[in-house]
């Protein structure tokens, strides 16, 4: 059906490493693979087996859960996307999050990874760290449009005034220093 791999630290792991849970719920229990330094493994690939077949409206998400805290989404694989490397942002144990693959009574004593076959139309993203690093950079390109655009402005009452041409101005500047220093734009992938 499928299988995992933790970059750098596992060789494939296939779909018998994990607990079945019922028909479309599984479970990697982390502390039997690297105990209490489950917040050490950062990512995940995950990847459906040729035999496999996932009908094209599912989707294989991946959750993480730590200790005391409910899972929370880190993405997915379908048909058309069969592999994937997410980040796993562990949260803090015991903090708030999204879904609960366990008895609500039930306080994990591990670190937890689950794999759940839903809607593909239910899910938030196929990949969210993707689209934190994505937000991140528009953000900071945004605060570097913006702490430009201050340097230039007037105030009219409540209004600031820029000249008409500052965003080719800014943009020229931006893209000249761009080429100028490689590492320029790094700083703003984080």
């Amino acid at each position: 059906m499928f299988g995992v791999v933790f970059p750098n630290r596992s060789f494939p792991m296939d779909i018998s490493t994990f607990s079945q849970i019922d028909t479309f719920h599984w479970i990697l229990d982390m502390n039997t693979f690297v105990g209490e330094a489950y917040d050490q493994v950062s990512e995940l690939c995950i990847f459906l087996l040729n035999s496999f077949t996932l009908p094209a409206d599912k989707a294989l998400a991946v959750y993480i859960q730590s200790p005391g805290s409910p899972f929370l989404f880190c993405g997915a694989v379908t048909l058309s996307r069969p592999s994937a490397v997410l980040t796993l942002p562990w949260p803090e144990p015991g903090s708030g999050g999204e879904m609960r693959l366990t008895a609500s009574g039930d306080a994990p004593l591990s670190a937890k990874i689950g794999v759940s076959v839903e809607d593909l139309a239910a899910l938030p993203s196929l990949d969210v760290s993707a689209e934190k690093r994505i937000e991140r950079l528009a953000m900071k390109v945004g605060e570097n449009l913006f702490n430009f655009m201050q340097s230039f402005c007037g105030v009219d009452g409540s209004k600031l005034v820029v000249p008409m041409d500052i965003l080719d101005r800014w943009f020229k500047k931006f893209s000249e220093r761009a080429k100028r220093d490689p590492e320029y734009l790094k700083g703003f992938a984080l």
